[in-house]
């Protein structure tokens, strides 16, 4: 069954971040539901000149829903377009559910996501041998909760880059908990709005995490990068690329 619906990862922010793919399902969208909140208009701005657009910032999921059903169902071809990626925060579970209860065909097309635009803006890895091979990615608890297993203080435990999203309104907490588990001059990237044009990128000891965010009035659109991999030294060193290392498409010394 030719896929009726396309839920879309819009990327970070910047046109030149979405996938090919992505850039191929919003030209050829009938109707746009978008994140006009949260995704740039010059990406909704892609879809063909007749598409329907919609704006969701206002809307419920159940309205959201109800529109791309509808849509779908009277045949046309709708895109279901997210910042980020989809699968990330992004109420996808949800959506398939009803889709699939709808029985309409559905394909999902990721994109790139905040930390990695972030990283890749600080020109910096955040698995680094010898140091951290682990990603988190997670969010303080806030309003909503997380699994009691799933606890800030469990994940900070490990001393991996730790991915902070949806934190910004209660960082004084996150700080407090963070530095429980990091040393206090640990690296702390904070991103506001990373790739669009006002992108704010600034890189903190743990210990000013609190007081940088506040200075700039951040409550939104923020991810924090926890990492000891952002102070890396120059000598880490991978061993797949050392030439002691040996394996199936290059022999060792």
């Amino acid at each position: 069954m030719t896929p009726r619906v396309s839920i879309v990862g819009a990327g970070p922010g910047a046109v030149d971040l979405l996938t090919l793919r992505a850039l191929r399902a919003i030209e050829q969208a009938e109707v746009l539901v978008w994140t006009d909140s949260l995704v740039s208009p010059e990406i909704a701005a892609l879809a063909p000149e007749g598409c329907e657009r919609i704006r969701t910032s206002t809307l419920t999921l159940e309205q959201v829903m109800a529109l791309v059903q509808e849509r779908a169902a009277a045949g046309k071809q709708v895109v279901r377009l997210h910042d980020g990626d989809p699968c990330l925060y992004g109420a996808l579970h949800e959506q398939i559910c009803r889709l699939a209860d709808a029985e309409l065909a559905v394909e999902v097309v990721p994109g790139l996501s905040a930390y990695q635009a972030t990283a890749a803006a600080l020109q910096q890895e955040l698995t680094i041998p010898g140091l951290v091979q682990t990603i988190v990615l997670g969010r303080a608890g806030g309003r909503t909760g997380v699994p009691e297993k799933e606890s800030l203080g469990r994940l900070a435990a490990l001393g991996a880059s730790l991915c902070l999203y949806l934190s910004a309104r209660h960082v004084q907490e996150v700080q407090q908990e963070l530095l429980l588990h990091y040393p206090p001059d640990t690296p702390v990237a904070i991103g506001y709005r990373v790739s669009w044009p006002d992108q704010w990128l600034q890189v903190v000891p743990l210990t000013a995490m609190a007081q940088a965010s506040e200075e700039r009035g951040l409550i939104r659109t923020t991810l924090y990068v926890v990492s000891p991999a952002l102070a890396a030294n120059a000598e880490a060193r991978s061993k797949l690329y050392s030439a002691s290392h040996h394996h199936l498409f290059r022999g060792g010394a």
